[in-house]
C-alpha cells in the first residue's frame, strides 16, 4: 500500500472503493496488473499537477516555493545518473530558476533503489517498489529539504527526473515545486516516433537533437527515422541528394546523443516498396517491378544483394538491436516483372516469400527486423510462415469505433510480436487534424496493449513535402502519454494539460487555441474528408475544381475564419502574458492558423471580387453610376483591393513558412514548396494588374470587358 503518513493511510482506506472507481477508466476489464498495490493513491484530478504522461499513482501534498533556488544531487557516481541530474539542472535553469551548488534552496535528489538513503525514504513513506517497476519505473517522495526520485535503473532515475520538470511550475523567483508521492512505470516497453525523412523536409542535426531531448522528456524511448533515399551509402551513393541526406558522421553524432537520453534509434530503410527515388535511376532500372516504378522486383538477381549492402552499412552505423525494412504499400507488385509469378502463385505468397528472403539475407547482422503489417495482414494463413523473430507493425491512421483488433490479430494469432502504429494525421494538411489523430492514437494503442503489443510507433509522414515537425507535437505527446499509460488514455485530460505542460501556459489559452483549430478541421470535413488539406489551400477558386469547392465553402467560410482567427488571438495573448516554452512549436501553430484562415479568406475574397465586377458591369451604362463603377473596380484592385489582399496574405505566409522550415530543416527541398507560394503571389498580382488596366480603360473610354475575358467567373458559380 502506498501512503505518505498514517493519517493519509486511514483516509485512503476509508475511500478505497471511491478511489478505485476514479481510476477504473484507465484500465479495461480484462487487464490485470502483475503485482498491484492494494490501494492506489490517487488519480490525476483537476486539483493535482498536470502531467504528461500521467503517473500510475500520485498523492498530492504541498506546493514548495523555489524562490531561493534549487540544488540537484545525483546520489550515485553513475555517469548516467549524473547526466540526468545535469539535464534537470539545465531545464530548470532555462526557466530562470537559480541553480545552487551549495545548501541554499530546495534539494532534489536522484537516488538508486539499492542505496540506504532510498530505502529509508521508501520505508518512511511506506511505498513499495515492485519488480514490475524496476526496468523503467520510479518513485517520487518528499524529503525534509525538497523531493527525491528513486529508480532501480538509469532509465527509471531519468524518467523520474523528467516528471520533476513538469512538477515545477512558473519561472524565476515565482517558480514552485509540487510536492507529491508518485509510483510510476510504463505500460509498453517500446514507445516511439516514426519520422518521415524522405518526402521533403530533412531535419538539421541540431533539430534532431532537440527532437531527442523532447521525446525523452515525455518518456519516449524509440526514434525511427524513415529513409527511402536520404541516408548516404558508400556502396550505393547515387540516389542520395547532396544536402538532402544524413551522412555517416551525422548518424554517429545523433546515435551518441540519443544514447544519453535513453533513446534507441531504429533506422527504417525501405527494402521493398516506396523506392521510386532509387528506381528512377537507370542504374537500378533492372530491379524495378515496373519501369522507374516504386517496388523492387522479387527474383531479380540484384535485389537481395542491394538490400544486403544497405543494411550492412546500416548495422555499422546504428548499433541498436532493431532494423526496420518497411515493406508497406507494394502496389506495383505483380504488375511488371513478377506478373507471371503472381498469376501462378498469388500476390500474398510472392510478397510473404520475399519478406522471408529479406529476413534470411539479414540474419548475419543479428538484428530484430520490423516490417509494416498492411500487406501481410490480408494473408492471415500465410503470416504463420513468417519467422517468429520478426516484429510486425500493423498500422492505420483513422479513428475506428469498431476497434483495431483486425489489424493486430493476424500477427498475434501467429505468435509474432507486434508494435502498433497510429499516426499524427499531419500529411497533406496545412495543420495536423488532431481530431482524427487523438482518436486513432487512443484506440489503436489501447487495443494494442490489450492484445499484448509490446510497442507503439506513432507515425509522422510528409507525403505532400510540406510537413513541419514543429506542428506535430500535439499528436506526438499524446502518443507518448498513450504508450506509457495503462489502458485507454483520456483525450479530455490531455487537452487540458498540453498547454501548461509543453508550453508553460497556465492560462489555458494555448489549449483553447488548439481546440479552435480542431473545430476548424471539423467544419471542413464536409468539403474535404481530411479537413484542412493542402488542396484547399492551393486550389484556385476560379478553376473548375475551385468552383466546386467554392459552392461548399460559402456557408462555412466565415465560421472557419473565426475559429482560425480566434486561435491567432489566443496565441498572441498567451505569448504576451508569460514567458512560454517551445517557441518553435508556437510559431508553427500560428502558421497553421494563418493557413487555415487563408483557406476561408481566399474563397470569401474571390466571391467579393466577382460580385464587385458584376456590379460594375451592371452599372456601366448609367452615367450617374460612373463613380460607383470606379469604386467597384478599386475594391477589386487598389491599395486595399481584394486581389492585393490575397497576394499579401500568400506573401506573408510564404515568409513565415520559410522561417519555420529553416528553423528545423536543411535548405534541401524548400524551393519546391516556396515556388507554389511564388506562383500564387504572381497569379493574384497579375489579376490585380489586369483589373487596374480595366480601371484605366474605364476612365478613358467608359467601357468594360466581360468578366470571362479577365479569367473571372461571369457570376457567382
Amino acid at each position: 500500500m502506498m501512503i505518505s503518513n498514517r493519517t493519509l493511510a486511514v483516509v485512503l482506506l476509508l475511500h478505497l472503493f471511491s478511489v478505485r472507481g476514479a481510476l477504473a477508466h484507465r484500465y479495461s476489464s480484462s487487464e490485470q496488473e502483475a503485482s498491484p498495490p492494494s490501494v492506489p493513491t490517487s488519480a490525476i484530478g483537476s486539483a493535482g499537477p498536470k502531467l504528461i504522461p500521467e503517473p500510475r499513482e500520485v498523492a498530492n501534498k504541498e506546493s514548495l516555493s523555489l524562490a531561493h533556488g534549487v540544488r540537484v544531487i545525483a546520489g550515485s557516481s553513475d555517469t548516467e545518473d549524473r547526466f540526468a541530474a545535469d539535464d534537470l539542472r539545465k531545464a530548470l535553469g532555462s526557466r530562470g530558476i537559480s541553480i545552487s551548488a551549495l545548501g541554499a534552496g530546495r534539494t532534489i535528489e536522484l537516488l538508486r533503489l539499492d542505496t540506504p538513503r532510498a530505502a529509508a525514504l521508501l520505508s518512511h513513506e511506506r511505498v513499495n517498489f515492485d519488480d514490475q517497476m524496476k526496468a523503467e519505473g520510479y518513485v517520487i517522495v518528499p524529503t525534509q529539504a525538497g523531493t527525491a526520485v528513486i529508480g532501480a535503473t538509469p532509465e527509471g532515475v531519468f524518467y523520474g527526473a523528467q516528471t520533476i520538470k513538469q512538477l515545477v511550475t512558473g519561472t524565476g523567483a515565482s517558480a514552485r515545486l509540487n510536492s507529491v508521492v508518485i509510483r510510476d512505470w510504463p505500460a509498453m516497453r517500446y514507445r516511439g516516433i516514426d519520422d518521415d525523412l524522405s518526402r521533403g523536409p530533412v531535419p538539421t542535426l541540431a533539430f534532431q537533437e532537440q527532437q531527442i531531448r523532447t521525446f525523452a522528456a515525455y518518456k519516449l524511448n524509440i526514434y525511427s527515422p524513415y529513409f527511402e533515399n536520404t541516408l548516404t551509402y558508400a556502396s550505393n551513393p547515387l540516389a542520395s541528394a547532396p544536402g538532402g541526406a544524413m551522412t555517416r558522421d551525422d548518424v554517429e553524432v545523433l546515435v551518441k546523443y540519443a544514447t544519453q537520453y535513453h533513446i534507441t534509434i531504429i533506422p527504417e530503410q525501405e527494402a521493398f516498396g516506396h523506392l521510386h527515388n532509387l528506381l528512377s535511376y537507370d542504374t537500378y532500372a533492372g530491379l524495378a517491378e515496373t519501369p522507374h516504378g516504386n517496388v523492387i522486383a522479387p527474383g531479380q538477381p540484384g535485389s537481395l544483394p542491394l538490400i544486403r549492402q544497405w543494411f550492412s552499412e546500416i548495422s555499422a552505423m546504428f548499433p541498436g538491436p532493431f532494423e526496420h525494412i518497411g515493406a508497406d504499400e507494394t502496389s506495383d507488385l505483380g504488375k511488371g516483372q513478377t506478373r507471371d509469378l503472381v498469376k501462378q502463385r498469388g500476390l500474398g505468397p510472392v510478397y510473404i516469400d520475399f519478406l522471408k528472403q529479406i529476413y534470411q539475407t539479414l540474419q548475419p547482422l543479428h538484428k530484430r527486423i520490423l516490417f509494416w503489417g498492411d500487406i501481410a495482414m490480408n494473408e492471415p494463413a500465410l503470416v504463420h510462415e513468417l519467422p517468429k523473430g520478426m516484429i510486425a507493425v500493423p498500422w492505420t491512421y483513422d479513428p475506428d469505433p469498431k476497434g483495431y483488433d483486425r489489424f493486430i490479430q493476424p500477427f498475434t494469432n501467429a505468435g509474432m510480436e507486434t508494435w502498433v502504429a497510429p499516426g499524427v494525421n499531419n500529411w497533406n494538411r496545412v495543420y495536423p487534424d488532431n481530431n482524427a489523430a487523438l482518436a486513432n492514437i487512443q484506440g489503436f494503442i489501447r487495443d494494442g496493449q490489450r492484445l499484448g503489443s509490446t510497442g507503439a510507433l506513432n507515425a509522422v509522414w510528409n507525403d505532400d513535402g510540406e510537413g513541419l515537425f514543429n506542428e506535430d507535437w500535439y499528436g506526438v505527446l499524446f502518443g507518448a502519454a498513450a504508450s506509457w499509460q495503462q489502458g485507454e488514455t483520456s483525450i479530455d485530460r490531455f487537452k487540458g494539460s498540453y498547454g501548461a505542460v509543453f508550453h508553460g501556459d497556465p492560462s489555458g489559452k494555448i489549449d483553447e487555441a488548439q481546440q479552435e483549430l480542431m473545430q476548424a478541421h471539423q467544419l471542413l470535413y464536409g468539403i474535404d474528408e481530411e479537413g484542412a488539406t493542402d488542396n484547399l489551400f492551393w486550389v484556385d477558386p476560379w478553376s473548375v475544381d475551385g468552383k466546386i469547392v467554392a459552392k461548399k465553402m460559402r456557408p462555412i467560410s466565415r465560421q472557419l475564419r473565426m475559429h482560425a482567427e480566434r486561435a491567432l488571438i489566443l496565441l498572441a495573448e498567451a505569448k504576451a502574458e508569460q514567458m512560454l516554452q517551445q517557441q518553435g512549436a508556437l510559431a508553427a501553430m500560428e502558421l497553421g492558423a494563418r493557413r487555415i484562415d487563408m483557406i476561408g479568406m481566399k474563397f470569401e475574397f474571390a466571391d467579393e471580387i466577382v460580385a464587385a465586377y458584376a456590379r460594375a458591369l451592371a452599372e456601366q451604362s448609367d452615367p450617374k453610376q460612373s463613380d460607383d463603377v470606379s469604386s467597384a473596380l478599386y475594391e477589386i484592385s487598389d491599395t486595399n483591393g481584394r486581389c492585393q489582399d490575397i497576394r499579401n496574405a500568400y506573401s506573408l505566409i510564404r515568409d513565415l513558412y520559410e522561417q519555420a522550415w529553416m528553423s528545423e530543416n536543411r535548405p534541401y527541398w524548400v524551393r519546391n514548396v516556396l515556388v507554389r507560394y511564388d506562383m500564387e503571389i504572381q497569379l493574384w498580382n497579375q489579376r490585380g494588374n489586369s483589373v487596374t488596366s480595366v480601371s484605366n480603360q474605364w476612365d478613358r473610354e467608359h467601357t468594360l470587358p466581360k468578366a470571362s475575358e479577365l479569367g473571372m467567373p461571369d457570376a457567382q458559380q
